[in-house]
């Protein structure tokens, strides 16, 4: 069992197993938005190694494969932008807009919330890169002297429930313009955000896409500002 489960391929092929199970799930509940094929194989993924009492290690030998290529397939991202560049030129200024909105009242929701409610400082730090991708908030979370693994779960979860309540959100405030759908989606959701808004269409899919960087830059560089001003 320990020969099987400590080989790379046991970490890749349990991942994609239960991402595809979870999936297959979605899509026989009519995709509904309470299964997340994310969600749902991270928990699979635990079930089966606590059942088994797989070493967490064993697991991430294949399962670090999978993470390595994290960074790099977000370039796949950069289609839809380049195919939307006319578009995102011409809601330059509401984009910008949008994401510097969208940063500032994340990075302050989180702060005024873990004080109001004297959360230790560092999952106030751990915290904080909740609406960055995982790769840059890591990173983000690092430079705090934060817990990775906090920082890690708090992006997922709100990237599942960004996902799972902006369709309910854009009904119940009707908004109907592709570019203001994406940059919600992209601004405060990120990777799993964008991968909803190419669902609802290439428009919404490019502006996402580019909302997810901008939004990491800023936040990156305002964090930066708060550090060197002693807020953090």
């Amino acid at each position: 069992m320990t020969a099987l489960t400590s080989n790379h391929l046991f970490g890749i092929l349990l991942t994609v197993a239960c991402f595809y199970l979870g999936v297959t799930v979605k899509k026989k509940l009519n995709n509904t938005t309470l299964i997340n094929p994310l969600l749902f194989s991270t928990i699979l993924i635990i079930i089966v190694l606590l059942a088994c009492k797989i070493p967490f290690e064993h697991y991430m030998k294949g399962g670090g494969v999978i993470h390595a290529f994290l960074g790099p397939v977000t370039v796949v991202l950069a289609l839809p932008l380049y195919r939307q560049r006319k578009l995102l030129g011409q809601y330059k200024f509401p984009i910008i807009g949008g994401i510097l909105s969208g940063v500032i009242a994340s990075l302050v929701s989180v702060t005024v919330l873990c004080r109001l409610f004297h959360l230790e400082e560092i999952l106030e730090r751990s915290i904080i890169p909740h609406s960055v991708t995982t790769p840059i908030g890591i990173g983000i979370s690092n430079s705090l002297g934060a817990v990775q693994g906090i920082t890690v779960v708090s992006i997922i979860i709100t990237g599942i429930l960004g996902t799972a309540i902006a369709p309910l959100v854009y009904k119940l405030f009707k908004i109907t313009h592709p570019v203001a759908k994406g940059l919600g989606l992209g601004t405060s959701a990120h990777a799993l955000g964008t991968s909803k808004a190419v669902e609802m269409g290439e428009k919404e899919g490019a502006v996402s896409s580019l909302a997810i960087g901008l939004a990491a830059i800023t936040t990156v560089v305002l964090v930066s500002i708060l550090q060197v001003t002693g807020w953090y």
